[in-house]
Formats: structure tokens, sequence, C-alpha cells
């Protein structure tokens, strides 16, 4: 994978204790660590707003970890496009998705470490399923997934449990809804009402 900020020393550490400053100023708090496992998905919820992407940065930071994550092609366009993949974006078309599992399951098999962070509702808008495409790459890839949060009711953001998918998605969506209950979007009249996917 190219090289992005993340992979700046110096930077990176800057921007580790920047954001740990910034998260206090602004009333959050980090919570849990980050998993010593090389590869894993992480699931970025709920997603209902613009500001999840630059919170989720911020713990990112905060927390040491190398992410790498998905958004519309739209938002790569000039002048940002090469700005938001230093900070670790891949642009998809939503419109020419198909194979996008495929290609990132053979991302995590080229790479020695690989976290790959996606918000499973694909979009900031009302959805009453999530999109099971997060849960493929990782049984794809034979790498966890990691229930990673931003929770604006109680200002706390980080990572949660690690859970290995057993191939029973629906059994492992039950986990999944288990953990996420009580967490609040910004706007979270947006929240999907049921955690599950069409498969």
């Amino acid at each position: 994978m190219r090289r992005t900020i993340f992979d700046t020393p110096i930077l990176n550490t800057l921007l580790h204790g920047v954001s740990a400053v910034v998260l206090r100023i602004i009333g959050w708090r980090r919570e849990g660590r980050a998993p010593d496992i090389p590869k894993y998905v992480v699931i970025a919820a709920p997603h209902t707003t613009n500001w999840d992407l630059p919170m989720a940065l911020l713990l990112a930071f905060a927390c040491r970890i190398k992410v790498y994550w998905m958004g519309k092609d739209s938002i790569f366009r000039w002048p940002f496009g090469g700005f938001f993949m230093w900070l670790g974006g891949i642009p998809v078309d939503r419109g020419k998705s198909h194979g996008m599992v495929g290609q990132l399951i053979q991302v995590f098999s080229e790479n020695e470490r690989f976290v790959l962070v996606m918000a499973p509702e694909g979009t900031r808008k009302s959805v009453l399923y999530w999109k099971s495409g997060f849960y493929h790459i990782a049984m794809g890839a034979h790498v966890p997934i990691v229930l990673g949060y931003i929770d604006y009711g109680r200002k706390a953001g980080g990572i949660g449990p690690v859970i290995t998918p057993t191939g029973d998605i629906d059994v492992d969506m039950e986990k999944f809804r288990a953990f996420y209950a009580n967490v609040t979007g910004k706007h979270d009249r947006n929240k999907p009402i049921a955690v599950a996917t069409r498969h």
C-alpha cells in the first residue's frame, strides 16, 4: 500500500500528542487499546455525519493505529483527493463497487500489516440494514473484526471487542447488535433500526 501520513514518524508522533490534547479540549474520552494483531477490519459505527471521519482519525492517531478507510470517490477529486489519500483514504465508486471485496482481500494477503476501517451502513443516511461487505472481507482475509465506535451521547470513542467471524453471519451480527445497542450517533435518528445484513 502507498505511504500515508501514518508513515511519517515525526509527524505521526506529533499528531498522536496533538490528537490526545484536542480530544481533551473538546471534552471527549478515548477508550480501549489497539489490539496487538497485525491485520483486522474495524467497524466504524454508527455513521451519521461528516464529522465521523475527523473524529475517527483523531481517535486513530490517539490510539496509534495506522488505518486505511473507504470513502465515496467524489471526495477524492481535485483539489483534496491527494490529501485524503495521504490520510489513508481509499476511493470507492459506488456505481462500480463489484469486486471490491475481492480486491481488499487481496490487499490483506499482500501486506504484513493492514487495518481497514469501514462504516457498515455505507452512508450517513438512515438505513435499515448494514452492508455485509466488511464481514465478507474479514472472512475472506481470515482476519478478525474489531468493534470501533464514536459515541456522541457519552462523548467517547475508541476500540471495543475483537470478534473472530464464525461464518454464521446471523449469529455474529447478534454480537454486533448487542455491542452497538447503546452507542449514539451524532444524528441518532439516522441510526439503523436493525443491525443486520441482507445477504
